[in-house]
């Protein structure tokens, strides 16, 4: 049994306030060491239920984050950026019997902690077909192109509501309660230890390779900015046309086309954003 962890920071224990995720800040630095524990204990839970590989894929904006000295060293861990599959890298190896999404979080326009999707700001909404789509979501339908389930969501209340809606058969684990964007409830690290390894054990069961699904495409994306040329950058992607002021569409064959396209268009976002004005 081969397990991958696509391991964000915005759900992991501890981390409210964005310079808990802001690469080089002094508070990102302390809560590094409480994203390393959540990690741990979905490892140490997925060798408990039987597992026989776990692979760690940093998914984090730098995608350097996780502290490899302190890994579980059954594991192993790919880090660092511009990866074919971004925040699921490893699913195209056609092995992977099951996926955990550890310290998830609501999607943009969702009441969640840290709330967003890929952007932390600029990005207001994301539907595919109509339906608000998360980060979570968005990777469930790469998922299940490879014929890999989602096993296990880790992250705040409102992540694990999230995740019903895309993986009804996941198990989920809360490690804080939401409060604000900015705020939240949360377990000591090591009661969040306990309860994601417990979760993972049970989550381990359900690590059964299916049949990849294909042909629920094509796949109609809509994204919102805040920000009228903030959808002119998106509109420079091929395919990608500008419904509204602060609105862009696109169509995707396959959940392959439809994240690397995504990636490429929050690419041409982020670079048209200035520093005061957004």
């Amino acid at each position: 049994m081969k397990v991958l962890i696509s391991a964000d920071m915005e759900g992991a224990t501890g981390t409210t306030w964005p310079a808990d995720v802001e690469p080089g800040t002094e508070q990102w630095q302390r809560c590094r060491a409480m994203f390393t524990s959540d990690v741990n204990g979905a490892i140490a839970g997925l060798f408990d239920g039987g597992a026989d590989e776990v692979l760690v894929n940093e998914a984090h904006a730098t995608m350097r984050n996780l502290l490899l000295e302190r890994l579980d060293e059954r594991a192993t861990m790919i880090t660092g950026r511009h990866k074919a599959l971004t925040m699921v890298e490893g699913l195209q190896s056609g092995d992977v019997d099951g996926v955990v999404f550890l310290g998830y979080h609501a999607g943009a326009g969702a009441e969640g902690v840290l709330a967003h999707t890929y952007l932390p700001n600029s990005i207001t909404g994301v539907w595919v077909d109509g339906d608000p789509a998360s980060e979570g979501r968005l990777n469930a339908l790469v998922a299940a192109e490879y014929g890999t389930p989602v096993v296990l969501v880790t992250g705040d209340d409102r992540a694990c509501a999230d995740a019903a809606t895309y993986a009804p058969l996941a198990r989920t684990a809360a490690v804080k309660e939401y409060v604000s964007r900015y705020a939240a409830r949360c377990l000591p690290p090591g009661r969040s230890f306990e309860l994601i390894r417990a979760e993972a054990k049970a989550a381990a069961g359900l690590a059964v390779r299916h049949e990849p699904v294909t042909g629920r495409g094509p796949y109609t994306v809509e994204i919102e900015v805040d920000a009228t040329q903030l959808a002119d950058f998106a509109g420079m992607v091929p395919t990608v046309e500008r419904v509204a002021g602060r609105r862009v569409r696109y169509a995707a064959a396959t959940a392959y086309d439809l994240i690397r396209c995504f990636k490429a268009v929050t690419t041409l976002i982020s670079n048209g954003i200035e520093n005061h004005y957004g």
